[in-house]
């Protein structure tokens, strides 16, 4: 143990974070085993490229002498519409794909539902439809129906379509989920068809890169942001099959294809046999959906061209100018392919990501982060930020694919009513209000058109 513990410390002496082990001595054996095995589980020497990166990304854009990227629209012809006559065709090469059983859904459900009242995971959520069905059911029922409409295009037994659903989760989500999955019978899925997984940290930083403790003993973490699936994708499933992955999951089911979006939209047309079989036929290696912003100054990112590479560029990187620039022939927004986090995704793709995610720069989110004095051995609260947080975007992936795609909804509604709202105030006091989620008119209406 204490060979093994001298090597621990040797390698956080030379990372620069020696401070981890500050309270060693004070700690009880049970405390030792718990810290040792977080810090040696922890690839500390990644944790310090990934905060240079990141700190260093800054550093050039604030610059004045450093490149500024060159933000442009998408091309003519980088993105279609639904809404043509081309979509009974994408229709059917969707259908087809999901048939062959080549179709999986990866769904972000990592959030909590703090500004709603409740700690419990979004996906528990009931958003107020008159069936009281939360957002995993919907979704769920979803999956479950067009697997029956595949079979039946297909002239296909009942039973013989699958679409397997890989749920990410996050620390403070995974037990609530998977017990409530459990709880709900999985909403008729096949429980060996629905894979619960969960997405990976990194530690709390200062502003000049030392990993906070939490207390004495625990290093204080905090989830990777959502682009933290791709290697979620690659980690192994459970403790005692090191070799399972969502990404072998993949594999041995045979799966080409994987649509990927986040729990709180509520309009999710989950797996949408129109948005595959349109990437498919472009042979996209990753395509974004999106809608069309309402508004120059709607707050939300847009799929643009950045440095001559396909982009999400946030709505704070766009100056006034190129926000309320329009088109001269359409006279609609020039920059205004709203990004909604609905994405299509090759599995050759997802497996290439582990080669270049090292290029890709973490984004820093200033945050208040209570953690342990060094001096005193106090639990800190901040009032103030006086940290970071490290997070990854699943769309930083973008400009590495060599064949993108983007589609648009068949809604034009502003992006705003495409996700679930989520009011500050308690849903207590939202409770005799009908229109504090006009998603959930919208959902309404779609569920009863559908039959």
């Amino acid at each position: 143990m204490t060979s093994t513990i001298d090597t621990l410390r040797k390698r956080y002496e030379t990372a620069g974070q020696e401070h981890l082990f500050t309270f060693w001595s004070q700690l009880n054996p049970e405390e030792q085993a718990s810290l040792a095995s977080q810090l040696d589980a922890l690839d500390i020497e990644r944790v310090n490229r990934i905060y240079d990166k990141a700190v260093n990304s800054i550093s050039g854009t604030l610059n004045p002498t450093s490149h500024a990227a060159t933000i442009e629209p998408l091309p003519k012809g980088a993105s279609e519409s639904v809404g043509t006559p081309k979509d009974k065709e994408w229709r059917r090469i969707g259908l087809e794909a999901i048939a062959r059983g080549e179709v999986g859904v990866l769904l972000m459900a990592g959030g909590q539902g703090s500004r709603l009242g409740s700690n419990a995971p979004k996906g528990c959520y009931d958003i107020g439809l008159p069936s009281h069905k939360t957002l995993f059911q919907v979704q769920a029922e979803r999956i479950a129906g067009l697997q029956r409409v595949a079979e039946a295009e297909a002239n296909m037994p009942s039973g013989s379509a699958v679409i397997p659903w890989y749920v990410m989760t996050s620390g403070p989500t995974r037990e609530a989920t998977e017990e409530f999955f459990k709880l709900k019978s999985y909403f008729g899925l096949d429980a060996k068809n629905v894979i619960i997984f969960e997405q990976g940290t990194l530690p709390c930083l200062s502003n000049d890169g030392k990993v906070f403790l939490e207390t004495p003993s625990r290093v204080a973490v905090a989830p990777d942001g959502n682009g933290g699936l791709y290697a979620a994708t690659r980690a192994p499933l459970s403790s005692t099959n090191k070799s399972h992955t969502v990404l072998s999951d993949l594999a041995k089911r045979k799966i080409l294809y994987v649509h990927a979006y986040c729990v709180d939209n509520c309009l999710v047309r989950v797996a949408d046999p129109i948005f595959l079989g349109y990437s498919i036929q472009k042979q996209a290696d990753c395509a974004a959906k999106v809608v069309t912003k309402a508004y120059p100054t709607e707050s939300v990112g847009v799929v643009a061209y950045q440095d001559s590479k396909f982009s999400v560029v946030e709505y704070s990187e766009i100056t006034q100018e190129q926000a309320e620039r329009r088109d001269p022939e359409t006279g609609e927004l020039s920059f205004r392919a709203g990004n909604i986090v609905n994405h299509f995704y090759t599995t050759a793709f997802l497996n290439q990501v582990e080669a270049f995610e090292e290029q890709l720069a973490f984004h820093i989110a200033r945050k208040k982060i209570p953690h342990v004095d060094l001096q005193t051995k106090e639990i800190v609260k901040p009032s103030k930020p006086n940290g970071m947080k490290l997070e990854m975007f699943v769309f930083d992936v973008f400009p590495f694919t060599e064949r993108f795609a983007g589609g648009k909804s068949r809604s034009l509604r502003p992006l705003g009513q495409w996700r679930l709202h989520l009011p500050k105030t308690s849903c207590a006091e939202q409770a005799n209000h009908d229109d504090w989620c006009p998603d959930r008119q919208n959902l309404f209406q779609e569920r009863s058109s559908e039959g």
